[in-house]
């Protein structure tokens, strides 16, 4: 592990590491050679000496390089990365490999075919190993044992899981590889980490997640307590100790998992402690993908003001760094989002929370929680594309909404659309606008929140463009172009610039939260 010569931009990330800055998590680790150890930029323990540092952009680069990871600043905890690019080809296809790689859902029985994952990328197998090494160091295979033996890690360290569970739920196919595999990595048999594990502490299964600020969390909360479904999700308490509960559904391999979390913030740490039934326990790696992904815990705010900013881009309205906490509020369920997009065309928050809850009472599935406030699930695709006219209408939903929704839940149900941070952007949009009932806004906005794609932008949206003082979609479209690739950042900001008290569904108007309690 001897020291490579030393590198200005190397120097600055020591600088880093000597403040501890948080807004700096999980853009680099640091490998010290004295001991063997690589840790996050925030780590508590005292401060090596510069010549001892080694710098690294990923986990998996350190682990190659012979590094092991932190016990006390755990690297697994760190946000992922969220760089994006619109003009690096290679660049573009790597960071879509990794994201794939990322997806817990894809790790059932075993490391995902590379021949399936390049051919899912259009690549061959030998040209996607060949550029994901030119730019990130290590194979695809490297850097997804990394992945799932850091979450392996995590979830031995949090939870009281058994570990031939936490060896499944991490995606090794057997108990026998999960203990080799830690082993050779670590030099550790996994149930040593659960001497520092935490006990549990109430119902279910309770894990931390880090983000880095700044993060606007009353904006946030103020978001979803809008939109909260009677029986399905609920924001209680005052700020700082909200607690927000939400049922859930999802498929981690061939089986369905249903059941319950709760989130509360901490911004102290920062950190977000998530507390999961057990019923979703064997799937908890994915559970965690969706909960980043719907709180945008991987957001670089830093790297995302610097596009922004006014300073750095003239554009007319560009969105200040004033506004640099808030985040991209995404979802739990794609259809779920899908749907009520559907049933948010035109009208107000209020009338689309009423619809969506008689939609959650008539078609939604009975689930028994601790949480009284929790006690349904959303209707799933396959219900609701069995969904009658007749039975839709006595709801209050209109003829051209019927028809989306079932087209929709047929899509998601019998053709196989896939709609969360995974999917295919340019395929999903243009199979969402074929749909009857959802134009370009309407999948622009599924884009934004359910696809998790950065520069979804609605460039029809009538409060952006009054927000960004212009006439038209085409005027607004032009003005856009210096915020790429992050401008659904810049749609928020805009939005939360001017919000109405009567903004339409799909407007993230993000109302000041004013500490008030909340049902």
């Amino acid at each position: 592990m001897n020291r490579p010569a030393a590198d200005p931009a190397d120097d600055a990330r020591y600088l880093v590491l000597k403040a501890h800055d948080a807004r700096f998590d999980g853009s680099f680790f640091t490998g010290v050679t004295s001991t063997g150890i690589y840790c996050r930029p925030v780590c508590r323990v005292r401060v090596p000496r510069r010549e001892n540092c080694r710098f690294f952009t990923l986990a998996a680069q350190a682990e190659q390089a012979g590094f092991r990871p932190c016990l006390r600043c755990r690297p697994e905890l760190a946000p992922g990365p969220a760089t994006w690019s619109i003009q690096d080809a290679s660049g573009m296809l790597t960071r879509q490999a990794a994201r794939l790689l990322d997806d817990p859902t894809a790790w059932s029985g075993g490391a995902p075919a590379m021949t399936a994952l390049a051919a899912r990328l259009g690549v061959s197998d030998r040209h996607l190993r060949r550029i994901f090494e030119a730019q990130l160091g290590v194979s695809p295979l490297q850097y997804l044992q990394t992945r799932r033996l850091l979450t392996a890690k995590q979830l031995l360290t949090d939870t009281d899981l058994p570990v031939t569970r936490v060896a499944l739920a991490s995606g090794f196919a057997s108990l026998r590889r999960f203990n080799a595999a830690f082993a050779a990595h670590y030099g550790l048999n996994p149930t040593r980490l659960r001497h520092a594990g935490q006990p549990r502490e109430g119902q279910g299964v309770a894990v931390r997640l880090g983000y880095r600020p700044p993060y606007d969390v009353p904006a946030l909360l103020g978001f979803l307590a809008q939109r909260c479904l009677d029986g399905q999700a609920f924001v209680s308490g005052t700020a700082p100790n909200v607690l927000v509960g939400h049922t859930l559904r999802l498929q981690a391999g061939p089986r369905i998992h249903t059941g319950w979390l709760t989130v509360r913030f901490d911004p102290a740490r920062p950190t977000v402690c998530l507390q999961v039934s057990d019923s979703l326990g064997d799937a908890l790696p994915a559970v965690i993908a969706r909960v980043r992904a719907w709180l945008d815990l991987d957001a670089d705010p830093a790297v995302i003001d610097a596009c922004l900013s006014p300073e750095t881009r003239n554009a007319a309205g560009a969105p200040g760094g004033d506004l640099a906490g808030l985040r991209v509020p995404g979802c739990l369920d794609g259809f779920e989002l899908g749907v009520r997009a559907i049933l948010g065309q035109q009208v107000t928050v209020a009338a689309a929370r009423t619809l969506c809850q008689r939609l959650v009472e008539r078609f939604g599935e009975p689930l028994p929680t601790p949480w009284p406030a929790l006690s349904r699930l959303f209707p799933s695709a396959e219900v609701l594309a069995q969904a009658s006219g007749d039975a839709l209408g006595q709801l209050g939903i209109v003829r051209q909404r019927q028809g989306a929704i079932v087209a929709l839940a047929k899509a998601v149900a019998e053709q196989g659309l896939t709609l969360d941070a995974n999917a295919d952007v340019p395929a999903t949009l243009a199979a969402l606008k074929a749909l009857p009932g959802i134009g370009d806004w309407t999948a622009q906005y599924m884009a934004m929140r359910a696809l998790r794609w950065p520069d979804a932008f609605p460039a029809g949206d009538i409060a952006l463009q009054k927000a960004l003082g212009v006439d038209s979609a085409r005027e607004a479209e032009q003005a856009s172009q210096a915020w790429r690739p992050w401008r659904s950042y810049a749609v928020v900001r805009a939005w939360h610039r001017g919000p109405t008290p009567d903004a339409n569904e799909n407007t993230i108007s993000i109302a000041n939260y004013d500490q008030p309690t909340l049902g």
